[in-house]
């Protein structure tokens, strides 16, 4: 059994795989880059497996491939994989769901905590030498008083600059409960959040309990929430699912968070909301177009948003996950077991 491997990996979940079958590391999971197609075509004319992460899966390779009997991407959508040309040739491809759910969900109370409390804005603004004094600086207390370790008191003043608000008592409405929504609403629990969850396909006994609704519609979440958090797949009924009339609709305390895909929002729509100031601020972690043009307004120009460059499941961790998650579909495939993470 010839596998050519060009995913990320665990170095230790992934000695099985090599008991498998003769593995051909390359690629990405040798430290080189995405495989241009003709590359990954001459590559993969024998293989019997393919197991990639980022390298595009399209139907010539998959035609040129003429022994190949199985697909994997250590990914939570196999989205560089032709799907419908792998199934008219009758090869399964599995892919990894969930490998990075804890992960992004971590990252996105990181976001929130973020903006709400503009971390970010203090931090650059202390490395750029603001609201600092000189090392010869010192402070004197006055006689019967306890010395105050603060910055200097007044409306310039870091502490009213970067004053921000607390997640403790406020609604979170989460856009998608699924695997990291439902992770994210429990963190944010902890937080003493109370959680407003729009998701059309879970009925309200699958969510509520104490602290805990779901919406009755998009627009009751955009409408009530203080922060909106979207985890949703694209597809056809999310896409441009936060439409500016959904923005419209935002409380001007309210923050907007985006950790799941760029294209289900209207990103113009929500540059103009934070522009004029007409929501507190946002985070994103995913944008309309990847990566960021130098010139974006979210770069140069807005100073109420706090951005990342698609890093939320960036994790050693989810290298562990996903690597243990297709090293046991690849041994039950050979076995002709029933597989766990057949992408249908």
């Amino acid at each position: 059994m010839k596998i050519f491997f060009t995913a990320e990996y665990n170095q230790e979940q992934l000695k099985p795989l090599f008991e498998m079958g003769e593995v051909t590391l390359d690629g990405w999971a040798t430290g080189l880059p995405k495989m241009p197609e003709a590359e990954l075509m001459k590559k993969t004319k024998d293989a019997d497996m393919l197991i990639v992460s980022y390298d595009e899966v399209t139907r010539n390779v998959i035609e040129n491939a003429e022994k190949l009997k199985l697909i994997a991407c250590t990914r939570s959508t196999p989205v560089n994989v032709d799907i419908k040309a792998a199934r008219e040739k009758g090869i399964p491809v599995i892919y990894t769901p969930g490998r990075n759910s804890d992960s992004t969900a971590e990252f996105t109370i990181g976001l929130m905590l973020s903006i709400a409390r503009n971390i970010p804005m203090s931090y650059k603004a202390l490395k750029e030498g603001k609201f600092t004094g000189t090392a010869e600086d010192k402070k004197i207390t006055k006689d019967g008083l306890i010395v105050d370790m603060i910055w200097d008191m007044d409306e310039h003043s870091p502490y009213i600059i970067f004053k921000g608000t607390e997640l403790k008592g406020k609604t979170l409405g989460i856009v998608g409960y699924g695997s990291i929504g439902r992770r994210v609403g429990k963190i944010a629990r902890a937080y003493g959040m109370e959680l407003l969850i729009y998701d059309p396909f879970l009925c309200e006994i699958d969510i509520e309990e104490i602290g805990i609704q779901k919406a009755k519609s998009l627009v009751e979440l955009m409408k009530d929430a203080d922060f909106i958090s979207c985890h949703m797949k694209v597809s056809p009924e999310t896409k441009g699912i936060i439409s500016r009339e959904m923005i419209d609709l935002m409380k001007p305390t309210a923050y907007f968070i985006n950790s799941s895909r760029g294209a289900i929002l209207d990103e113009a729509a929500l540059i103009d909301a934070l522009r004029e100031k007409r929501i507190a601020g946002a985070a994103f972690d995913v944008y309309a177009t990847e990566p960021l043009a130098i010139n974006h307004p979210y770069i140069g120009e807005l100073d109420n948003v706090v951005i990342t460059p698609h890093i939320a499941g960036a994790t050693d961790d989810v290298l562990l996950n996903h690597t243990k998650q297709l090293v046991s579909d690849v041994r039950r495939f050979i076995n002709g077991e029933k597989l766990l993470y057949e992408y249908r």
